[in-house]
């Protein structure tokens, strides 16, 4: 295996993209090996921070969401709004430091409202 081209931060030549980046093109890396590797330098001799390239002119389109997928992603969705304690939906995503909704997370506090 070939060392990777190795860049810092913010001076990778045009043709090259992260994975946020490309997804923010609709694309995807499509089954493609890393091409190089961008180095943010830091202090107090820590390692670098690093970030992989791909190559835009390989990157494939997103793949589309299907009527399946929708389904499976709501599902998952309604699962984590839904509290193990009371079952109610409780209309946002509940923190797993809480565990459970709002309301049955503190209880003493509703009552007192």
């Amino acid at each position: 295996m070939s060392a990777l081209p190795v860049f810092r931060w913010h001076l990778a030549p045009d043709g090259y993209a992260t994975r946020r980046q490309l997804r923010a093109r609709d694309l995807r890396p499509g089954g493609q090996d890393v091409a190089a590797q961008l180095e943010r330098p830091r202090r107090r001799g820590r390692p670098p921070l690093v970030a992989y390239l791909y190559r835009v002119d390989l990157a494939k389109p997103v793949r589309p969401m299907t009527p399946g997928r929708w389904r499976a992603h709501e599902a998952m969705m309604r699962a984590r709004r839904t509290c193990p304690e009371c079952q109610r939906d409780a209309g946002y995503v509940i923190p797993p430091t809480l565990g459970s909704c709002v309301t049955c997370a503190y209880p003493e506090e509703q009552r007192a409202a």
